[in-house]
């Protein structure tokens, strides 16, 4: 009841917190899933670019859409879900490679946005779509934001992973899952 009061009454900094928190954490599951010692400085930059932009951005954006295309009706989502697809994705993962180029001091900060986008977008549109159906057929307009939230934290994690190492598509991710989950059942038994 706490979270939803506040959601209500404080929509903006609710729905932003609650994105952030969800993203740093798709990160820090990445980092996880990777095996490695968790690298902090990666998940505050992770959450640096989640609450100045991806955050703002999805609230504004969400809201600007429904302002646009007022309700729930089977057309109107379908057009909320190809204005998001073919504006709002592109915007968000661009933003995304190069604010952490930026954070990561990278030498040519559009470097990893040259190489990825395509791959991260033609990924994207095989999981947003979906995700914003649900979202704007049934999520309440002051939740929107934060269910977004809950959708980019698999997306983020599959993101910081094609930040790191991937080349932007599912097919990287799931080729260093399958090959961690062989290396661990090759493993010898503990005595």
């Amino acid at each position: 009841p706490a979270l939803l009061r506040a959601a209500r009454r404080y929509p903006w900094p609710t729905n932003v917190l609650l994105y952030a928190a969800l993203f740093s954490a798709g990160d820090a599951l990445q980092q996880r899933l990777r095996g490695g010692p968790a690298d902090w400085q990666q998940t505050r930059r992770v959450a640096t670019v989640a609450v100045t932009f991806h955050a703002n951005f999805n609230y504004v954006w969400l809201r600007l859409l429904e302002r646009a295309l007022p309700g729930r009706a089977p057309r109107t989502v379908l057009a909320k879900v190809l204005c998001d697809q073919a504006i709002g994705g592109p915007v968000a993962v661009s933003a995304f490679y190069a604010g952490m180029s930026i954070l990561q001091e990278k030498d040519d900060i559009f470097l990893d946005l040259k190489q990825k986008f395509w791959n991260t977008y033609k990924s994207g549109l095989m999981y947003w779509p979906f995700a914003q159906l649900t979202n704007f057929g049934l999520v309440p307009v002051h939740w929107r934001t934060a269910y977004t939230g809950l959708c980019a934290f698999l997306w983020a994690t599959f993101l910081c992973f094609s930040q790191q190492s991937g080349d932007g598509t599912f097919q990287s991710a799931f080729a260093f899952l399958h090959v961690k989950e062989a290396s661990v059942l090759e493993r010898p038994p503990e005595k």
